[in-house]
């Protein structure tokens, strides 16, 4: 789509997987780059001590970018990672900020265990990747953040069918196909949005930095939404449990 996306897709790949970390951090980073992921420092140096450890525990890398879109300076990606042949499997969504020369200068992301598909039947990262409605952006965030604003934080779940289809896909492992299923489960869990820290879209897909509690716990999500006809049609998310700040080596997942 782009030299942003382009850039971050090489920090994955070119980076992470193939063990290019020292070389893509320095062609790829700008002037600055803080850093979101509580076990890394900021900077290239936190960036090169953390992989240098992780890829001598993980010799064997094999990393997919499955979805991925930009929306002014931010980059949104979705990708999975296998680590030596299947010991470990996750799921990540992750957020970069960049400067006027399109390289990163700020990094949020989630990462979260991939299972097999969820209660839905549909797994975590599968189902549509193309990014339509390209003319619809700015209307299908506006959807996006009205929805979680005034139904996910404001408590307003009589509103949900004014942004949510009643047949909604669902890739929360967690969570039946359904608008109702998706308000049963949040009622049950004690499900509560707290802030929005930033909506960005392309096209059908908008994602959305938040903050949650779910059953008392503290929760950071990407949750990225597909929008169609002016109702959001389907929802995946990546959650992690805010853990205490004694653990981060930065200023934390927002």
């Amino acid at each position: 789509m782009g030299q942003r996306l382009d850039n971050a897709k090489r920090i994955y790949l070119d980076g992470i997987r193939d063990g290019n970390y020292v070389e893509a951090i320095d062609a790829l980073v700008g002037g600055r780059y803080t850093q979101h992921s509580t076990p890394v420092r900021d900077g290239k140096d936190g960036f090169i001590e953390f992989f240098d450890d992780f890829t001598k525990r993980n010799p064997i890398r094999d990393i997919e970018i499955i979805r991925g879109f930009e929306d002014g300076h931010f980059v949104f990606v979705q990708a999975t990672q296998s680590l030596n042949n299947g010991e470990f499997r996750y799921v990540t969504a992750d957020i970069f900020d960049t400067d006027d020369d399109a390289k990163l200068i700020e990094h949020w992301d989630m990462i979260a265990e991939l299972g097999a598909p969820g209660v839905s039947g549909h797994g975590e990262t599968d189902e549509p990747t193309e990014v339509t409605d390209l003319d619809k952006t700015e209307v299908n965030k506006r959807l996006v953040f009205d929805f979680v604003t005034n139904v996910l934080i404001g408590g307003d779940d009589t509103r949900a069918a004014d942004y949510v289809a009643a047949d909604l896909a669902q890739h929360d492992a967690r969570i039946a196909d359904g608008r109702d299923a998706y308000f049963e489960f949040a009622r049950a869990n004690a499900l509560r949005y707290t802030d929005v820290h930033n909506t960005i879209g392309s096209g059908n897909f908008v994602a959305v930095l938040a903050a949650s509690e779910l059953a008392g716990t503290a929760i950071a999500s990407i949750d990225l939404y597909r929008v169609e006809a002016g109702l959001i049609v389907e929802h995946w998310a990546v959650a992690e449990e805010i853990t205490d700040p004694a653990t981060w080596v930065n200023s934390g997942k927002f």
